[in-house]
């Protein structure tokens, strides 16, 4: 292959050195890497997703679709796989214009992704060739002329580019085809073909006079099976996100492992459900972030499809589908998706307590009634807000009449007796250890302070929760549930959902008049919040409500950008050309641990050299979670010998006070791990129990050049 490479470099050479002027070099940078490029595509292509026609729509998906998988997961592979250097690497004479790519050569990303969008635009508006393909090979030569690639690289990407998305996009094509002959039979002789859609918005006939019956049988079916496409998508790309490592371990996940390695009846601060999902998790893929994490997607996708069903059936299966897209595009649902915390579960089974328990009411029978037990029994062990369903069913039972019913045979009551035995393991474990549960809840509820007027913890509390589940949604919700109230208070369904959400929201809304309320408090009462939200406007739209379509796809079109968003906050830099701060980041708390694990394994290598055994102490018990999961010598020692410990302390803070502490390390050398802004000096208990301690280091933890936190670092010598 030299003989090719040395006709690239030649032809490198001429375009990049001997055509330099300076027109060119004022030009070409624009045509490379022009700042205001990609904000104005980001519009553009929102604008059209909001307001196109269908053509116009489909276009633009495949459009990003192909842009975005064909740049990380073709373009990236590639380039890690030749590993070929850029030109300004290799040859020393290059001139170099605008910034340094940090990837390897080939194929060029620029050109593969500009000859992609070109080739689709092309099977859509054959005219548009005329002009994107002439301005992709520009923006191809000016990655030559400017230093980046070779023009190997440029030709490789433009091939591959065009070649991926004409394949892409003929492939959906028959897939359309195909899956619609089988599953969507009235779409597909509606829309043949995705290349050839209407140009002209359709207009309904139901537009005509104004109403929008519910979809028929035939059509309702296809809705559902849309949701069913859409849902297993989403649960393979989640489970994709997880297992690409582009997020670490928060802080409470990693926290949580460790009491997955410490199986218990419970735990300091929350019931064991959490602990005994992540075990299984991580005993079927290992102690890896995908091993915590691969229940989330997967509860996800099971709330969606519980949800989906229900709604179907008791309301109509296109109220069903949106609901399920509303629930997915709202911040906080998309972060339970990746995130296995004890919000996911707790939703889980609070969602399928509530559905099981609406059929059991209806039907009267004792093996639903006892499934609607085992189910709130599981959301108690996931979380201790489960118990505040029992409110929600005694608001139901007051509000609807015929309910009550129920509560003149077993059912009910072997439900709540169920509930009762899923609380031992829980009663049992506080009994041995003092009810420290108890005390640490009332402690976190502000119950041990006197009562104090605090207006502001409900501004903040609003304000979280509008931003975290889409101020639209937010409002839309509310709006809902208010005009249930006020005038569907005869529909059971309406009402039932009704009294599953409200109460939950509202005592936490008083309780911001006591004590701070953390935003995913009210996370259980989110879905059948939502899915009053798609009853209600469902019948809003089939009476007539023509604007509420484009509310609701622009909506959910900037929801799902927001959500994608989150998912990857290094988009937002390649959008507007800067970082988030760092401040402003909602993914710096699962960043930068693997760093910072590697400076406390270096400073703890160093005070090793002195010839003592060296473990670890951390000041709080996330950062000790983090420091055990990601040392891996920490994490061969977990359980039986830790190498991680949290400060001691005269009374329980958290788990770590019920397991064995680092008193039997005496004699032995310490490294004190602080996470801090600004100096501080050693506690007074650290300097009680070593003989010396003093700062070495107060490294900062970076990520892409920015700092996202400071830590402060202690020699400890000689546990007492």
């Amino acid at each position: 292959m030299d003989w090719l490479h040395a006709i690239d470099v030649a032809l490198f050479r001429f375009i990049n050195l001997t055509l330099s002027n300076a027109a060119f070099d004022r030009v070409m940078p624009q045509f490379s890497s022009n700042p205001a490029f990609i904000p104005a595509a980001v519009v553009l292509a929102l604008a059209v997703l909001w307001r196109g026609t269908p053509r116009s729509r489909m276009c633009a998906v495949l459009v990003v679709l192909a842009v975005a998988l064909g740049d990380s997961l073709i373009c990236n592979t590639l380039k890690q796989w030749i590993a070929r250097p850029r030109p300004f690497l290799a040859l020393t004479d290059a001139i170099v214009l605008g910034g340094q790519g940090g990837s390897g050569s080939m194929p060029s990303s620029h050109a593969a992704n500009w000859f992609a969008s070109a080739a689709v635009m092309a099977l859509f508006y054959r005219r548009s060739a005329w002009v994107l393909f002439p301005a992709a090979a520009l923006v191809g030569f000016s990655r030559i002329y400017n230093g980046m690639h070779y023009p190997g690289d440029v030709l490789a990407g433009a091939l591959l580019g065009a070649g991926y998305a004409l394949g892409g996009v003929l492939g959906a094509d028959y897939l359309w085809r195909i899956l619609g002959r089988k599953w969507f039979p009235l779409w597909l002789e509606k829309y043949p073909s995705l290349l050839h859609l209407p140009c002209v918005a359709e207009r309904r006939a139901a537009e005509v006079n104004g109403t929008h019956p519910p979809p028929g049988n035939g059509e309702g079916r296809q809705w559902v099976r849309f949701g069913y496409l859409v849902i297993s998508t989403l649960l393979v790309v989640r489970l994709g996100y997880i297992a690409s490592d582009t997020i670490e371990l928060s802080e409470d996940e990693a926290y949580q492992w460790l009491w997955s390695q410490h199986p218990a009846l419970s735990y300091y601060s929350k019931p064991p459900l959490i602990a005994w999902t992540q075990w299984l998790g991580t005993a079927l893929f290992g102690d890896n972030v995908f091993g915590v994490r691969f229940f989330s997607p997967v509860i996800s996708a099971t709330i969606s499809l519980l949800i989906l069903c229900f709604l179907a059936r008791e309301a109509n299966p296109r109220a069903a589908f949106w609901c399920v897209m509303t629930l997915t595009a709202a911040p906080m649902m998309a972060a339970g998706s990746v995130l296995m915390t004890i919000d996911p579960l707790n939703c889980l089974f609070w969602t399928a307590a509530m559905l099981t328990g609406w059929r059991a009411w209806q039907t009267g029978s004792t093996k639903l009634w006892l499934l609607t037990g085992v189910c709130t029994g599981l959301s108690f062990l996931a979380k201790y807000t489960a118990l505040f369903q029992l409110l929600c069913w005694a608001v139901f039972f007051l509000l609807w009449p015929a309910a009550r019913a129920q509560l003149r045979r077993p059912g009910p009551w072997l439900a709540l007796l169920v509930v009762a035995l899923c609380s031992l393991p829980v009663l049992a474990w506080n009994a041995q250890h003092g009810w420290i549960t108890v005390t640490h809840l009332s402690e976190r509820g502000g119950l041990a302070q006197e009562w104090k007027f605090q207006p502001k913890f409900i501004w903040d509390f609003l304000g979280a929760e509008l931003a975290l589940l889409n101020p639209v949604f937010a409002v839309a919700a509310v709006w809902a549930a208010i005009a249930v109230w006020r005038k569907h208070r005869d529909h059971p369904l309406a009402l039932f959902l009704l009294s599953m959400s409200a109460p939950l929201i509202l005592f936490y809304a008083a309780w911001t008049l006591r004590a701070r309320v953390q935003p995913n408090w009210i996370a259980p009462a989110i879905p059948p919040l939502f899915m009053l939200m798609a009853w209600y406007w469902d019948g809003r739209w089939r009476d007539g409500l023509n604007s509420l379509r484009e509310w609701l796809r622009g909506t959910l079109i900037l929801s799902l950008f927001v959500c994608v968003l989150l998912h990857d906050t290094n988009l937002v830099s390649k959008i507007l050309g800067q970082p988030l701060p760092v401040r402003a980041d909602p993914l710096r708390r699962v960043r930068g641990w693997q760093a910072l694990a590697e400076v406390v394994a270096a400073a703890r290598h160093r005070l090793a050299r002195e010839g003592k055994p060296v473990f670890i102490i951390a000041a709080h018990y996330g950062l000790a979670g983090q420091l055990s999961f990601y040392l891996p010598e920490a994490k061969e020692g977990v359980p039986r010998d830790p190498l991680v410990y949290y400060q001691s302390s005269n009374k329980p803070e958290n788990q770590f006070y019920f397991w064995p502490g680092y008193q039997a390390r005496k004699g032995q050398n310490a490294i004190y791990v602080l996470e801090t802004t600004d100096p501080q000096p050693p506690p007074e208990r650290l300097l009680r129990e070593f003989e010396s301690v003093r700062t070495i280091a107060l490294p900062d933890i970076e990520y892409r050049g920015r700092t996202l936190r400071t830590v402060q670092l202690f020699e400890c010598r000689n546990l007492r």
